[in-house]
């Protein structure tokens, strides 16, 4: 087999098969390779999703490993880890668009509390349901490159106040603060960061007790840049007026959890049990870049890296 293709979605998967068609031996699942049951590569290429934890034991028995993803952190980790050649590859941008439109319609969703109209409905009740609009609306974006400056450009459109906090300064339409300045200020924060070493775990409790009670939080970045324990005490506390999430701390452990219905083997899935019974959270299964538009990028960019990594044995985009 050439290549194994492992979370591979309905919609994904329809798009690879066409692309592909039978130039290739390949095989694909909609599971993580943990999930797989496999205990060895069924390929030397295999490509994966942020969601699958690698064995390190099948370093020996790989090529390569392609992430269909543009962030790479999960194969920076795997290569720290292994001693073996393998090579690893990631995409191009494809989805910048998509991700900032979903952290835009989290940030209305909770602005106009929909979670809880959506819920009233069903009593026709509009008790509680008074909304915000955007119009003037204080909103830092922390983490301005190609993600963070779109969401900058379409909230500027809606007629908001938009900062931005960055440590490269790289967008002349974006009004530049520091941490200190932008968090007092904040009514709506949107994290766009990319996940480093430094950046872990940056949204703290204590960071996040420096904005405004009732500011609302939005994640469409990485997981691990915000507490999951954290983020639910600031719920219990009132300090948060909304939370919206496209990104889990531990996400391939929570993700296995939700789906298989075992929420007591993992602390952190529990607690995304308990954000659920929220009315002012929206929780998405990092969903943000599934658009028709990025989706065709997504595919064709992946088996154009495939193809060029079993003519070249390398990926143009390597980590």
């Amino acid at each position: 087999m050439d290549v194994y293709f492992y979370e591979v979605f309905e919609e994904e998967a329809r798009l690879i098969k066409s692309l592909v068609g039978d130039r290739l031996e390949f095989g694909l699942t909609d599971r993580t390779v943990q999930e797989s049951g496999h205990r060895q590569p069924p390929a030397r290429l295999i490509s994966v999703r942020t969601q699958s934890v690698i064995p390190l034991d099948w370093q020996d028995r790989l090529d390569g490993v392609l992430s269909r993803t543009t962030g790479f952190d999960n194969l920076k980790a795997y290569k720290h880890a292994i001693s073996a050649p393998v090579a690893l590859g990631y995409l191009e941008e494809y989805a910048t668009r998509a991700v900032a439109e979903q952290a835009v319609l989290m940030m209305l969703a909770l602005l106009r509390k929909l979670p809880r109209q959506l819920e009233q409905f069903r009593r026709f009740e509009r008790d509680g349901l008074t909304g915000k609009e955007c119009q003037q609306r204080h909103l830092l974006v922390v983490g301005v490159g190609r993600i963070g400056g779109e969401i900058v450009r379409l909230s500027q459109g809606l007629g908001m106040k938009v900062r931005g906090v960055d440590i490269v300064r790289r967008h002349s339409f974006v009004e530049y603060v520091e941490p200190g300045d932008g968090l007092p200020w904040a009514e709506v924060i949107v994290c766009a960061m990319n996940l480093t070493e430094e950046n872990y775990h940056y949204f703290s409790y204590e960071v996040l007790k420096k904005a405004p009670a009732g500011v609302i939080f939005i994640n469409i970045a990485r997981g691990e840049h915000a507490p999951l324990a954290d983020l639910l005490r600031l719920l219990k506390e009132g300090h948060l007026g909304g939370l919206g999430l496209d990104v889990f701390e531990e996400e391939a452990e929570v993700g296995t959890a939700m789906r298989t219905g075992r929420l007591d083997k993992s602390e952190k899935a529990a607690i995304v049990a308990r954000l659920l019974k929220y009315p002012n959270v929206i929780l998405t299964p990092h969903n943000a870049f599934n658009t028709a538009e990025a989706l065709e990028r997504k595919a064709r960019f992946s088996v154009e890296e495939i193809f060029h990594f079993l003519e070249h044995r390398a990926f143009r985009n390597s980590v």
